[in-house]
């Protein structure tokens, strides 16, 4: 047994598997192929350590999930959890009255390596809180109250957040409490410029245009390569703010340190979270310029939480910034992600009844499946074979390929040859 085992480990998941069924919410045991597709033992995580994860009776996963995009330095790195644990000793928390200072040096580490001129940071616990800063800041520059954002868009679900969500299964339920919000293809620069003539025309601007450079809930959907400067001159030329969601695409995911530095846009806005606290604590952030800032700095309160830039997050934030640049991670994720992009497109031209494509770039990229229970039974198969991996929330037919941007060259291949034998196994099933 292994020695950081739950001695009773049968035990320990039945109590988990009943937990979630009376306190938590039984669908998700219906949802998950950790329940469905694990055997007569749910598979109950335990413990990870890179790109492994464990189970409760000892089962080993390669990790090619990645959190959703938060393990962008695998699993417990030693270096964020060190720096974590030192803060811990110190003051977890801060007192809210004295000044802490953690916070302005991870805001420091940010501005020296994001777009130029997004020196100002405000600190909060995720993506989503990032991308409700982000709203708040541009009604408050600008005076307007309604946005654009892109079909397919995804960018949380809370209300604010929610308003820009380009797919009507999670916005529907909660309308019409939501704010404004018009949609418009994704990678297509001249709708948006027919939208905003028009909303110019009856003097009706939005407060920004909210777009992803590369959509990832949609199925790591990449534009084209003029698309995001088009974005750009389209904002700055009807006086509208643009707002980059780099909730999922930061800190080197992509092949760069951020998405939009391949088609070299900076953007009035950018959200961050996921993977900037190191894969060890919840961390979001809004980045933006000085000018911009103005409005914050004449009241400080009017937006503030009590959690966000936390001693304990900063630590973590500083730690992985500084891991992402020492060990070129970005470099790490264009060459590996290069290489798996290639290796799935051989596959799917081998089962092409199973498999239709792959898209991406980077370490953000997805498998295209001709329906959804296609991609869930690869998906499946996978997870039988040893490799985690799951759908888009807003594409049932796409499954990620996101792994830590360090995974190992052999776990690589490993993944490859497991993705081989569960797409032959669907394939002669058809």
């Amino acid at each position: 047994m292994h020695p950081s085992r739950p001695l009773d480990h049968r035990r320990f998941v039945q109590q988990t598997v009943a937990g979630f069924a009376r306190h938590i919410n039984p669908g998700f045991l219906e949802a998950r192929k950790s329940v469905t597709e694990a055997g007569d033992e749910a598979a109950v995580e335990w413990e990870g350590e890179g790109s492994i994860l464990r189970d409760a009776t000892g089962r080993e996963f390669i990790d090619l999930l990645g959190g959703y995009g938060i393990y962008n330095l695998g699993m417990r790195h030693p270096e964020v959890v060190a720096a974590v644990e030192a803060q811990l000793h110190r003051n977890p928390l801060h007192s809210q009255e004295l000044l802490d200072p953690l916070r302005p040096l991870f805001a420091a580490c940010l501005a020296a390596i994001a777009p130029a001129g997004l020196t100002r940071a405000f600190f909060c616990n995720s993506g989503t809180e990032a991308v409700e800063g982000a709203m708040k800041l541009a009604m408050w520059v600008t005076g307007r109250h309604h946005f654009v954002a892109t079909s397919n868009a995804f960018h949380g679900k809370t209300l604010g957040a929610l308003s820009l969500m380009g797919k009507d299964r999670y916005r529907a339920p909660f309308e019409p409490a939501l704010l404004r919000c018009a949609h418009v293809s994704f990678g297509d620069s001249g709708a948006l410029r027919d939208l905003l003539t028009r909303l110019a025309a009856a003097d009706d601007l939005p407060a920004a245009v909210v777009v992803e450079p590369i959509q990832g809930e949609a199925g790591a959907i990449v534009p084209p390569d003029g698309y995001l400067a088009d974005v750009r001159a389209l904002c700055s030329d009807y006086d509208v703010l643009m707002v980059v969601d780099e909730v999922q695409t930061c800190l080197g995911r992509t092949g760069a340190m951020f998405a939009v530095d391949h088609w070299g846009v900076v953007p009035d806005i950018m959200t961050l979270g996921k993977s900037l606290g190191g894969g060890v604590l919840p961390v979001g952030a809004v980045l933006s310029t000085p000018e911009l800032w103005r409005v914050w700095e004449a009241d400080p309160f009017v937006h503030s939480n009590t959690f966000g830039g936390n001693p304990l997050a900063c630590a973590a934030g500083i730690a992985a910034v500084n891991v992402t640049v020492r060990d070129d991670l970005p470099a790490q994720a264009a060459k590996k992600g290069q290489r798996v992009l290639q290796d799935v497109a051989s596959l799917a031209d081998r089962y092409p009844d199973v498999l239709t494509g792959v898209t991406g770039k980077g370490l953000l990229l997805a498998m295209h499946f001709a329906s959804d229970e296609i991609g869930y039974a690869v998906a499946a198969g996978l997870f039988r074979r040893g490799v985690l991996v799951a759908g888009t929330s807003a594409n049932a037919r796409a499954v990620r390929i996101e792994p830590a941007l360090n995974i190992a060259d052999d776990l690589l291949d490993a993944v490859i040859d497991r993705l081989d034998s569960a797409l032959a196994e669907v394939s002669s099933a058809r």
